[in-house]
């Protein structure tokens, strides 16, 4: 899998990908599907997810700082993830596991928990 072109946007469909520990930040992932992927240790830092699918995914300690987290985070596991400031307005966070997440600033607002 050529990782230039999911940091630029080009491949959309990636569910059940392994991406462990790969560097993601400040790429353009709008209304990518990662459903049920492996993503611990990613770093998603300053990334567009806006309209992403992350239903089911693993993230455990992945750095989501500042990231445009818009998104369906159904049944993440979100463990020792980093979502500082954060944008998760409207997201759906529902059986979300956020056990020792940090959540400094992160924002909330009309999420579905």
């Amino acid at each position: 899998m050529e990782i230039e072109a999911i940091r630029a946007g080009k491949v959309k469909q990636l569910p059940g990908a392994d991406l462990e520990d790969e560097d993601l930040s400040g790429s353009q992932l709008e209304k990518i599907n990662l459903a049920g992927a492996t993503l611990v240790g990613v770093n998603f830092s300053g990334c567009n997810l806006n309209g992403a699918r992350l239903d089911g995914a693993n993230l455990i300690g992945a750095k989501l700082e500042s990231a445009d987290l818009r998104a369906n985070l159904l049944g993440a596991n979100l463990m020792q993830a980093d979502l500082s400031g954060a944008d998760l307005r409207g997201g759906n966070l529902r059986g979300a596991n956020l056990m020792g997440a940090k959540l400094s600033q992160a924002c909330f607002t009309g999420a579905f928990l």
